[in-house]
């Protein structure tokens, strides 16, 4: 899984790159992208939008009472989006996506676990304060 968080400006701030075992299905493994994203920007920023190219995923968060095989992640889910004061998530095609999708297949290329937090911004700069 991979994911970028940038600035109003469109600036990356920080990118993260994570190879775990293959998941039941697809949806379960960007359930559990989007969950580690949210988790590091908790930590992190303000951040309250969210991206995604999977249409399916939207739908999940808009009528999780439709998606029962994933009520366990959607709770998960659930329980994050209160750390955010206005949560949104939108669709964004995988040509406006590609360096999250970039840093995915990268990190499939990996046998063995692999995890990644890089951060762009200058270690002089103060970072935003944490949430």
């Amino acid at each position: 899984m991979g994911w970028v968080w940038k600035d109003t400006m469109g600036k990356i701030q920080l990118m993260g790159s994570r190879n775990l075992q293959r998941r039941k299905t697809a949806l379960h493994s960007e359930l559990e992208a989007l969950q580690w994203a949210m988790e590091i920007m908790i930590q992190h920023s303000y951040c309250q939008r969210f991206g995604t190219d999977c249409k399916d995923l939207i739908a999940m968060l808009e009528q999780p009472q439709d998606w029962l095989n994933f009520s366990t992640e959607l709770e998960i889910i659930q329980t994050l989006r209160l750390c955010f004061s206005d949560f949104k998530i939108s669709y964004f095609p995988r040509m406006q996506n590609e360096i999250a999708d970039s840093l995915a297949k990268n990190a499939r290329s990996f046998h063995r676990s692999l995890c990644f937090i890089g951060c762009s911004i200058p270690v002089w700069l103060p970072r935003p304060p944490q949430v």
